[in-house]
C-alpha cells in the first residue's frame, strides 16, 4: 500500500516551513541515534525499546523522565496507532518524518529475497514465524507512519550472513513503496569517534525529495587494521558482485562511502579520548577494602581533579549542549576483579588473552618459588595447589580464547566495544599500567562518544551493555547531517549542534 500523497506533501511543506524533522527511533536502546540526530536539529518524538533499564535511560534524556517515555515497549504488542495515542500525537501517518533503528534481521538469513517481498505485501503471513516477527513490525511502522526518510543501523555481516545481502533484500522493499535507497559500511572513527566501530548504514528518502541518497564525508583520517579491512571486503563481498544485480537492486544498491584521506586530522585516540579522566587505581583501592565485590551504583561523583589533559575532543563531551558534564564525573565505576589487576599491569598494549596467560603462569611460579624459600610451597596437583593456580591463573584455553583479553593502545582508537561489556571487561584493558584495570562505564560512554552528562538508568552492567549496543553518538550525527540537507535543503554546516535547538 503507497502513502498517502497528502500526508507525504503534509509534512514536506512542514519542513520546508523550518519545522524540525520529527525522529521515531525504534530499538531505540539507550538513545545513541537519537542524540546524534537531535544533536544535528531534529526533534525525538518517540522510542520503542524493549529493555527495561535503557527504556528508562531513553526517557531520562530525551523526556526528562516522562514515565510514558520510558516505559519497556515491545514492538511486537505496540502498534503505530498504539505508540501514538499512548503519546499524545495523534495519527500515526502524521506524527513522525524520520524513522531510525536497527531491527534484528539475521534471523533472515534463511527467508530469502521472495519471502520478504511477501511479508511487506502480506504481513499477516509470517506473524507466527518469530524469525520475521521483529523485522515485519519495523516495516508495519514505515508503512503506518510514512516518514520522509528512514534510517537503518545494523552490523557489516548484514550484506553477507549466510549468503544472503540482507541490506539489498530490505532495500528491495523499501524501493517498491517510493524510496530512493542507498546502504554502505562507515567506520566510526572517520567521524570523530575513539573507536575503530564499523557499521552498514541504510538510508531511503522519499522519491519527491531526492534522485540519490549521500552519506557524511568523513572528517578524521586513521588507517585502519588490515583485520578491519578483511572483514569489510568479506561483508561486501556480495554488495559489489556486479552479476547478481537485478533491476530492483540496482534501483537500491550499495553505494561506497566518501574516503578519507591524509590530509584530514587524525582520528582521536583513546588517550585523547579518557586520558583527563580522573585515575582510579585498582590495586591500591582493593588492598585498601575501597574496592569490593558487590553492585556498582552510578551515584558516584568524582571530581575532574587535576589530572586534567584537555582537547578538543575531551572539551566537546564536558560541554555537549544539553548534556554538560558540570565539575564531578558520573558513573567512573570499575569491575570488582582482584585476581587480574596485577597480570593487566605486566601486559603490553595490544597484548592479548595468550599473552595475559603466559604472564599470569609467570606470577604463579614467582608465588611457588617464594613459598618453596619459606618451606611452604604444596604439592604439585594437590587441592592447595589447585587453590593457588586458581588465585593466578584465568581458567581460559589460550589456544580457543585467543581475544578475549585486550589490553588498549593509547596512541589509537579503541577496538570496538561490545554488549558483552555487560558481563565482563576484559576485552578493554585500560593502557595505563599503573591504573591496572578495565574501562569504566564512563570511559566507555566517552569512546563511543557519549557526553559526560548523558546518564545511564539502572546499574554498571546494564550501562555497560547499554553502551556496547549503542550507534556512536557522534556518527548517528554526520548522517544526520546530511541526511538533513537533502530533506530541507540546508548545507550541513549550517545545522545547530545544540541538544533540543529550535528550529
Amino acid at each position: 500500500m503507497s502513502a498517502d500523497p497528502k500526508v507525504i506533501r503534509q509534512k514536506i511543506q512542514r519542513l520546508q516551513a523550518g519545522a524540525r524533522p520529527r525522529v521515531l527511533d525504534l530499538f531505540s536502546g539507550c538513545g545513541g541515534i537519537s542524540l546524534g540526530f537531535q544533536s544535528a536539529g531534529y526533534e525525538i518524538v518517540a522510542a520503542i525499546e524493549n529493555d527495561p533499564e535503557a527504556a528508562r535511560s531513553h526517557g531520562l534524556n530525551f523526556h526528562h523522565g516522562d514515565d510514558r517515555h520510558s516505559i519497556a515497549r515491545d514492538i511486537t504488542a505496540t502498534s503505530p496507532a498504539d505508540l501514538a495515542t499512548a503519546l499524545g500525537l495523534g495519527p500515526a501517518a502524521g506524527a513522525f518524518d524520520v524513522i531510525v533503528g536497527g531491527p534484528p534481521c539475521q534471523a533472515f538469513a534463511r527467508v530469502g529475497r521472495s519471502k520478504l517481498r511477501e511479508i511487506a505485501e502480506h504481513p499477516e503471513a509470517f506473524r507466527h514465524d518469530p524469525r520475521a516477527r521483529l523485522y515485519i513490525e519495523y516495516l508495519s511502522y514505515v508503512e503506518a507512519c510514512a516518514p520522509l526518510a528512514v534510517v537503518i543501523e545494523n552490523v557489516p555481516d548484514m550484506l553477507n550472513h549466510g549468503g544472503h545481502n540482507l541490506a539489498a533484500e530490505i532495500g528491495e522493499i523499501l524501493a517498491s513503496k517510493d524510496y530512493v535507497v542507498r546502504y554502505t559500511l562507515l567506520n566510526a572513527a572517520f567521524y570523530g569517534v575513539p573507536q575503530m566501530r564499523e557499521r552498514m548504514i541504510l538510508v531511503a528518502i522519499r522519491k519527491e525529495l531526492a534522485d540519490d541518497v549521500e552519506f557524511p564525508s568523513p572528517t578524521h583520517w586513521i588507517d585502519l587494521p588490515s583485520g578491519y579491512q578483511g572483514s569489510r571486503a568479506v561483508a561486501l563481498k556480495l554488495a559489489t558482485r556486479k552479476d547478481l544485480l537485478t533491476a530492483a537492486t540496482t534501483a537500491s544498491a550499495y553505494k561506497a562511502a566518501p574516503e578519507a584521506d591524509e590530509t584530514l586530522p587524525p582520528a582521536i585516540s583513546t588517550e585523547q579520548a579518557i586520558g583527563d579522566l580522573p585515575e582510579i587505581m585498582a590495586r591500591e583501592l582493593f588492598a585498601e577494602g575501597v574496592l569490593r565485590r558487590g553492585t556498582r551504583r552510578l551515584d558516584v561523583m568524582l571530581p575532574y581533579g587535576g589530572h586534567n589533559k584537555q582537547n578538543d575532543y575531551v572539551n566537546s563531551m564536558r560541554a555537549w549542549p544539553g548534556f554538560e558534564g558540570g565539575s564531578h564525573v558520573r558513573d567512573h565505576v570499575i569491575r570488582y576483579l582482584p585476581r587480574d589487576y596485577r597480570i593487566f599491569a605486566g601486559l603490553k598494549p595490544g597484548d592479548q588473552y595468550p599473552e595475559a596467560h603466559r604472564y599470569a603462569l609467570s606470577l604463579f611460579e614467582a608465588e611457588l618459588e617464594r613459598l618453596e624459600a619459606l618451606g611452604a610451597k604444596p604439592g604439585v596437583d594437590s587441592p592447595e595447589w589447585d587453590l593457588l593456580k586458581a588465585a593466578f591463573v584465568p581458567p581460559y584455553d589460550a589456544g580457543k580464547f585467543p581475544n578475549k583479553w585486550r589490553k588498549m593502545e593509547a596512541v589509537t582508537p579503541a577496538r570496538t566495544l561490545l554488549a558483552h561489556l555487560g558481563k565482563d571487561g576484559y576485552s578493554h584493558i585500560h593502557y595505563d599500567s599503573r591504573q591496572a584495570r578495565p574501562i569504566s562505564v564512563r570511559e566507555a560512554a566517552r569512546l563511543q562518544s557519549f557526553p559526560d552528562g548523558f546518564r545511564f538508568a539502572g546499574t554498571m552492567n546494564p550501562a555497560f551493555r547499554q553502551i556496547g549496543n549503542a550507534v556512536p553518538p557522534l556518527l548517528a550525527r554526520a548522517i544526520a547531517q546530511t541526511l538533513r540537507s537533502q530533506l530541507v535543503g540546508e548545507a550541513s554546516d549550517q545545522l545547530p549542534l545544540a541538544a533540543g535547538a529550535k528550529r
